[in-house]
C-alpha cells in the first residue's frame, strides 16, 4: 500500500490567501464573519457571512482567463495554482498523464447562474454570458484546474454537500494507493454568496441570526450557537505517492494517511441523532490508516455552530473513539471563517497538516460557555502539543459524512 503525500497546499479563505496566511490567520483567533454587502441581506433573517474582500482575480490569473471563469471556478484554479507553485511540481510532472484532480463542492457554479438569471431578467437573452453553460456544472472546478495546468490524467467533480472537500482528498488519496495516479490535486472550493443562493439557507433557519454582532455569531460548541455562518473558499492539497515526492527531493508536508465516508440515510438537513453513521466514517479512516484510536493527538472537528449537528458529531466521536473522546484535544475553527459549505473540509484538512507540523493546536474563536452536552476536552485557546495524528471531520446535508486521518511527515 503506497503512504500517499502532501507536498503542496494553495488556499483562498476569508482568514488569508495562501497556506502561510491561512495559518497566520488560525493563529490570530479573529473572526472574519461581518455584515454582507456583496447584495442587499435584508429580505432575510440572517444578515451576516464571511466574505473574501482581498481576492483579485488578476493576481492569480491572466486578464482574458479571469473574464472566462466565474468566482467558483477562479479560486479554485487560484487555490490549485498556490499549491503547485509549493510542491514544485513542473509542466512534464503534470501532463505525463499520471496526475489527476478532484475538486469538491456542494453548489458549484450557482451562484454564477443566479447572476445571469438577473440579467436575463432585466435585459433579455443577450446580457447573459457565454460562459453560463460551462460555469453552472459541478465539474467545472476540477476541468477548468486540468485546463489551466495542463493534466490530462482523471478530472472529477464531486457535489457532497459539506464533505465534499473531504470526499475529495479521501477518494484522491485512494486513487493514488490503488496506482491510478501518482500525483493528485484535491480539495474544494465554493462561492455561494449571491441573494437567493445565499437566502435559500436564511429561509430554512439554518444560519445564525446574531446579525447585530456578526464576529460572534460563528460559536462552535458554545451554548449559545443559534446555526452557522455561511462563507466562501477553496483549499487544494497537491497528494504525491511518497516515493515519488522523495524521488524529486519534494517537501513533504504531511500524509494523508486514512479515509472514511458513509451516508446517515435519515434526513436531508438533520444528521442522525445517534451519531452512528458519522462514527462508523471515522472507524473506516482509522482502520484505512492502521491507526487504533487513542494514536489520534488531536480533532478538527466539523463543528459547524448548530445544535443538532454538534451534537450528534459528539456521539460520533464517543462512538469511535471511546474513552479518548473525553481527553483528546478538540477544536472547531469554522468560529474564524465560517461555514464554506465544500469547501470547509479541504481548508481544515490544510488546518490540521499546519498544526501537526507547526506542533500547535488552534482553538476555538468565539468559545465562551461549553455545550456539556459534548463531553469533549474542546479547546479554547491555541496549545502547544506534538501529536503524529490527527482526525478531521466533515458532515453534510444528505446526511454526507467523511472522516480523513493526517500525520506528520
Amino acid at each position: 500500500m503506497r503512504r500517499v503525500a502532501v507536498t503542496g497546499i494553495g488556499a483562498v479563505t476569508p482568514i488569508g490567501t495562501g497556506a502561510d496566511a491561512l495559518w497566520a490567520g488560525v493563529l490570530a483567533n479573529r473572526s472574519a464573519v461581518r455584515a454582507i454587502d456583496r447584495f442587499d441581506a435584508s429580505p432575510f433573517p440572517s444578515r451576516i457571512a464571511a466574505q473574501i474582500d482581498d481576492f483579485h482575480p488578476a493576481d492569480h490569473l491572466d486578464a482574458r482567463r479571469a473574464r472566462r471563469l466565474d468566482r467558483f471556478s477562479q479560486i479554485s484554479v487560484a487555490a490549485a495554482r498556490m499549491a503547485v507553485a509549493q510542491s514544485c511540481l513542473t509542466d512534464a510532472d503534470r501532463s505525463d498523464g499520471r496526475t489527476g484532480v478532484w475538486i469538491g463542492s456542494a453548489l458549484g457554479g450557482v451562484a454564477f447562474g443566479e447572476e445571469q438569471h438577473a440579467a436575463y431578467v432585466l435585459r433579455g437573452v443577450r446580457a447573459v454570458s457565454p460562459t453560463l453553460a460551462t460555469a453552472v456544472f459541478g465539474g467545472a472546478g476540477a476541468s477548468n484546474v486540468a485546463i489551466d495546468l495542463g493534466i490530462r490524467g482523471p478530472a472529477i467533480g464531486n457535489a457532497n454537500s459539506c464533505a465534499s472537500g473531504a470526499m475529495a482528498i479521501g477518494q484522491a488519496m485512494h486513487a493514488i494507493r490503488a496506482g491510478i495516479v501518482d500525483v493528485a490535486l484535491a480539495g474544494g472550493a465554493e462561492a455561494p454568496l449571491a441573494p437567493l443562493t445565499f437566502g435559500a439557507f436564511a429561509m430554512i433557519r439554518v444560519l445564525s441570526q446574531r446579525n447585530d454582532d456578526p464576529a460572534t455569531a460563528s460559536r462552535p460548541f458554545d451554548v449559545e450557537r443559534d446555526g452557522f455562518v455561511m462563507s466562501e473558499g477553496a483549499a487544494v492539497l497537491v497528494l504525491e505517492a511518497w516515493e515519488s515526492a522523495e524521488r524529486r527531493g519534494a517537501t513533504i508536508l504531511g500524509e494523508v494517511a486514512g479515509f472514511g465516508a458513509s451516508t446517515d440515510a435519515y434526513h436531508l438537513t438533520a444528521p442522525l441523532p445517534s451519531g452512528e453513521a458519522a462514527a462508523a466514517a471515522i472507524t473506516t479512516a482509522l482502520a484505512d490508516a492502521e491507526l487504533e484510536a487513542g494514536e489520534i493527538g488531536y480533532v478538527n472537528a466539523h463543528a459547524s455552530s448548530t445544535q443538532l449537528n454538534e451534537l450528534a458529531e459528539a456521539k460520533a466521536l464517543h462512538l469511535a473513539l471511546g474513552d479518548r473522546a473525553r481527553t483528546v484535544p478538540v477544536s472547531g475553527t469554522k468560529g474564524l471563517y465560517g461555514h464554506a459549505l465544500g469547501a470547509s473540509g479541504a481548508m481544515e484538512a490544510a488546518i490540521t497538516l499546519a498544526a501537526l507540523s507547526h506542533g500547535m493546536l488552534p482553538g476555538t474563536c468565539n468559545l465562551v460557555t461549553l455545550d456539556e452536552r459534548c463531553d469533549l476536552n474542546v479547546l479554547r485557546e491555541a496549545l502547544p502539543a506534538t501529536p503524529q495524528a490527527a482526525l478531521s471531520t466533515s458532515f453534510g446535508f444528505g446526511g454526507m459524512n467523511a472522516a480523513l486521518v493526517l500525520r506528520v511527515a
